[in-house]
């Protein structure tokens, strides 16, 4: 079946889930002055974690995501637990353990706050890292919760956003093992129902493709969903990337646009090299996630969305912005 590109193009240019993303830009031109830093600052603003130098052999990675105001209204406890959930993943994104988080919850009634902290202890048992420590804001006039979150890594073993290299294959991986979760017709719901075996292995796999170094970027699939996720590593990597739509795959009974607009709920992007991308997969697989190739990393500054002879431009970053972040060139986690 032909797709319409079209429609595509334009419902993604306008999903609300990668333009919200564009309110980061003047925050992040703030501080990009720099200044003298007695720590070593190896990666911050553009990738899912900061990366500070720890030792020798490891690296620490702070990161921290709050929740969609949207999900808590209609769902805190699901909100509690997803604020666990996103935090873990940005750790995992980058071949890292995450440790503990701490939290600020802003709270404007003890039945909001009851439900919300009911789904972060879930999500924190579940994926047993724990939250230590944090702050509260009571009486409020308004519900949020935002958590940040400290791992480790090895420090040549570290995933970065910003390191697709046109000539590397572009991959997903996630879990079509779940459903349209019943708050939020954007949220897909892969791991609530899951042992906990199972998603911490699925959390690990991005681990075990740094460590191994079978992977040259990586990021996790967010709100922007698969494609804007995809943008935005196009744009701190200043490249330029192919997707064929065909080559999704897609949960049994959802549609692919409706997918592509969906937080998958454990979900990864990855670019390797095109020998690897086999072992990529298997990896993958054996760790409980589906994983296919879906396009190559280019030249240029474009995303280009395909179906078949058929392609459109979705964005173009040497004019058109998600966050606005460039990084400069850096080595991949591959040798």
């Amino acid at each position: 079946m032909n797709l319409n590109l079209n429609e595509i193009a334009a419902t993604l240019r306008n999903y609300e889930g990668i333009t919200r993303k564009r309110a980061v830009e003047p925050f992040i031109r703030a501080f990009q002055a720099g200044g003298e830093h007695e720590f070593e600052i190896i990666a911050s603003f553009g990738e899912d974690a900061a990366v500070i130098g720890y030792n020798d052999d490891e690296v620490l990675l702070i990161a921290s995501d709050g929740i969609w105001h949207k999900l808590m209204q209609v769902d805190p406890q699901w909100a509690g637990y997803c604020a666990v959930l996103v935090n873990l993943h940005d750790i995992a994104a980058m071949g890292g353990k995450p440790i503990a988080m701490v939290d600020v919850f802003s709270i404007s009634s003890r039945q909001t706050c009851t439900k919300v902290s009911q789904g972060m202890a879930e999500a924190s048992r579940k994926f047993g890292v724990p939250v230590i420590g944090g702050h509260t804001h009571p009486d409020m006039l308004y519900d949020v919760i935002d958590v940040a979150i400290l791992g480790t890594a090895k420090r040549d073993s570290v995933i970065y956003s910003s390191t697709a290299r046109p000539g590397d294959n572009l991959l997903v991986a996630y879990d079509r093992d779940g459903r349209v979760h019943p708050s939020s017709d954007v949220n897909w719901d892969s791991t609530s129902h899951k042992a906990p075996s199972i998603v911490r292995k699925q959390m690990e796999s991005m681990r075990e493709l740094g460590e191994k170094h079978l992977v040259t970027a990586g990021k996790d699939i967010s709100n922007p969903g698969i494609i804007g996720t995809i943008g935005m590593m196009l744009e701190v990597s200043n490249a330029g990337a192919r997707v064929d739509l065909n080559g999704i795959p897609v949960p049994d009974g959802v549609e692919l646009l409706k997918w592509l607009k969906m937080y998958p709920g454990m979900g990864f992007i990855v670019t390797c090299r095109p020998g690897d991308t086999d072992d990529v997969i298997r990896t993958f697989r054996e760790n409980y996630l589906t994983s296919a190739k879906i396009g190559e990393i280019v030249g240029g500054s474009k995303l280009v969305i395909a179906d078949k002879e058929q392609e459109e431009v979705l964005f173009d970053f040497s004019k058109d912005n998600i966050t606005g972040i460039r990084i400069p060139a850096r080595k991949s986690s591959t040798k």
